[in-house]
C-alpha cells in the first residue's frame, strides 16, 4: 500500500483493551498513532466508579482477571511499572450447591482435583495436558484460524473443547465436578448443549491453574490506565470525549482500526464497504445480554460454603441440569425464576474498594438480547439461596439492564457482552468470512474489536492481531510471532 502523508500514521477507533493494544503495538513500531474514545473516560469494559455509595469502587463491567494476566500479549508489557498490581483470591473461583458444599477452583490441577472425590482422576487426565501444552498453544488459541504451530498439540485441544459442555462435563460422575464445569462454560453465554462451549470453560480452567483469577488493585480501570499510560509513554496520543460517527470526524491517516462492532463499523464506514462484506456485517449475529447488579455491603456476602467466602469468583447455578436449564431457557427469550448468576466480591482482597469494614459486591445474570426485565429481585433470591441473610447485609444497591448497558458502552448491543455470539458459526469468521478476519473490504480500514477472533474477554489479542494485519499490509513490518 502506497503511504501518503498524513496527520497520523494510524488511527484507533474505541479504548477498550483491544483498542489500547492495538494502539499500543502501532506505536511500538515506530508509527505515529492517535487513539480517540467517545466517553469522557477510557477504557471500554475496564471501568471502575462509585455507582452505590460514596468511597465505594464498582467495575462497572468486568472485576476479574485470568484472561488478562495470561494474555500472550498483555505478558510482553510493563504495566506494572506502569501502576498495575494484581491481588490473587485465595481460591479462584467457588461453586455452592444446596446442601452448603461447594467446588472449588484452586492453584493447581492437583489441588483442585483432590477435592473432587471420585472425578479426581478424570479431572486430572481432563486438565493436566491442557494446563501443559498451554504455553504453546495460547498463541494458536487466542488468534485467528491458521495452521498452527504446535497441530498435534492443538488437535488434542480441540478433542475435547470443540464438544458440547454437557458432553464434557458427561465424563464426570459427581455433582460437584460436573457443576464446576457448567458454572466455567456458562461464561459462553450460550446453551451448554452447543458444540464449543466446552472451550470455554477450558480455557478458563487452564488460566487459573497457571495464572490464577485475580483482581486489580484500585479497581479494573487500572488495567486500561496502565495500558494508557505506557501508550503515551512510547508517544502515542489519546483524545476523549470524541464520539466518532463518521469517518469525516477522523483526521488523516494511513490506517484506521476500529475497536467497535459490526453494527458501529456499519454506520461510520459501510459507505465504502463492498457489498458482500455489507451484507456479512448486516447478518452478524449479538448474543445473550446481561443484567447487572452493584451492592454496597456492611459486611461480607455470607455464604453457607466456607469456600465461597474465600473466592473471588462465584458461579451460582447450582448443578449441571440447573445451569443447562436456565442457560436455554434465556437463549430462547426467556427469564428463568432461577437464573445462573456469576457474582464478583473483589473487596474480599483489595480493601481500596470499600471504606474499613466494609465491601461491595456485583452480580449478573444472562438475559434476552435487548430485554429490560428488572432481574434483581431474582438475583439476589439466588444469592440468598447459598447465602441466608444476604439481603441483610446490603446498604444500597445499582442495576444496569440491557439499555443501560449498552448506553454505557455502545458495543454491548442489546447486553451483549462478548461482543457476538461465540459458536461454531461466529468462532474464527466473526465479523465476516475473509482470509484475515480482520480486514475490512475497504482499504486502510481494519477491525480490532471483540468481534473478531478470539473474540470477549480482557486479553487484547483482537487488538494485537489486527495491529499486526495492519503493520504487514500498510508499512511492510512484520511483527515477531508471540510464540
Amino acid at each position: 500500500m502506497k503511504l501518503k502523508k498524513c496527520e497520523y500514521d494510524a488511527v484507533v477507533v474505541g479504548s477498550g483493551p483491544n483498542g489500547l493494544a492495538a494502539a499500543i503495538l502501532l506505536q511500538q513500531n515506530g508509527l505515529s498513532v492517535l487513539l480517540i474514545e467517545g466517553k469522557e473516560t477510557i477504557g471500554g469494559g475496564l471501568r471502575s466508579a462509585e455507582l452505590t455509595l460514596p468511597g465505594y469502587l464498582h467495575d462497572i463491567c468486568s472485576a476479574i482477571h485470568p484472561l488478562a494476566v495470561a494474555s500472550p500479549y498483555f505478558e510482553t508489557l510493563p504495566l506494572a511499572a506502569h501502576g498495575l498490581e494484581y491481588l490473587y483470591p485465595e481460591i479462584a473461583a467457588a461453586h455452592p450447591f444446596d446442601g452448603g458444599s461447594a467446588a472449588v477452583l484452586k492453584h493447581s490441577v492437583d489441588e483442585t482435583a483432590a477435592l473432587l472425590g471420585v472425578d479426581q482422576q478424570a479431572y486430572k487426565n481432563l486438565l493436566h495436558p491442557i494446563v501443559n501444552d498451554w504455553p504453546s498453544i495460547a498463541p494458536d488459541i487466542l488468534g485467528p484460524l491458521h495452521f498452527p504451530k504446535h497441530p498435534l498439540l492443538m488437535a488434542r485441544f480441540g478433542l475435547a473443547a470443540l464438544r458440547s459442555a454437557v458432553s464434557v462435563a458427561g465424563r464426570f460422575k459427581t455433582d460437584e465436578a460436573k457443576g464446576l464445569f457448567a458454572g466455567m462454560a456458562a461464561h459462553a453465554m450460550q446453551p451448554l448443549t452447543g458444540l464449543s462451549t466446552a472451550a470455554i470453560a477450558l480455557v478458563l480452567m487452564t488460566a487459573g491453574h497457571l495464572k490464577g483469577w485475580p483482581v486489580p488493585k484500585g479497581g479494573s480501570k487500572q488495567i486500561s490506565n496502565a495500558l494508557a499510560s505506557y501508550f503515551i509513554s512510547l508517544g502515542g496520543k489519546i483524545e476523549t470525549n470524541t464520539y466518532i460517527k463518521s469517518l469525516d470526524q477522523l483526521p488523516s491517516s494511513n490506517v484506521v482500526l476500529f475497536d467497535v462492532t459490526p453494527k458501529q463499523l456499519l454506520q461510520i464506514a459501510g459507505h465504502k464497504f463492498s457489498n458482500i462484506y455489507k451484507w456479512q456485517l448486516q447478518r452478524y449475529r449479538y448474543g445473550m445480554g446481561v443484567f447487572k447488579v452493584d451492592w454496597a455491603l456492611d459486611e461480607p456476602i455470607p455464604f453457607t460454603a466456607e469456600e465461597c467466602r474465600k473466592a473471588g469468583t462465584v458461579h451460582i447455578g447450582n448443578s449441571l441440569a440447573e445451569i443447562t436449564v436456565s442457560e436455554q431457557q434465556t437463549w430462547d427469550g426467556g427469564h428463568p425464576e432461577k437464573p445462573f448468576v456469576l457474582l464478583a466480591q473483589p473487596s474480599l482482597f483489595d480493601p481500596s474498594r470499600a471504606p474499613e469494614g466494609k465491601y461491595t459486591a456485583w452480580a449478573y445474570c444472562h438475559v434476552p438480547n435487548g430485554s429490560t426485565v428488572d432481574m434483581t429481585g431474582a438475583i439476589e433470591k439466588q444469592v440468598e439461596r447459598f447465602a441466608p441473610g444476604f439481603r441483610d447485609v446490603i446498604l444500597a444497591k445499582h442495576v444496569m439492564n440491557t439499555a443501560q448497558i449498552e448506553e454505557y458502552n455502545p458495543n454491548y448491543i442489546g447486553g451483549d457482552i462478548n461482543g457476538g455470539v461465540i459458536d461454531l458459526r461466529q468462532l474464527f469468521t466473526r465479523p465476516a468470512l475473509r482470509w484475515s478476519p480482520y480486514k475490512t473490504s475497504a482499504r486502510g480500514m481494519y477491525i480490532c474489536s471483540s468481534s473478531t477472533p478470539p473474540g470477549g474477554g480482557v486479553h487484547g489479542m483482537c487488538g494485537y492481531h489486527a495491529a499486526k494485519r495492519a503493520l504487514k499490509d500498510a508499512f511492510s513490518i512484520s511483527v515477531k510471532s508471540l510464540h
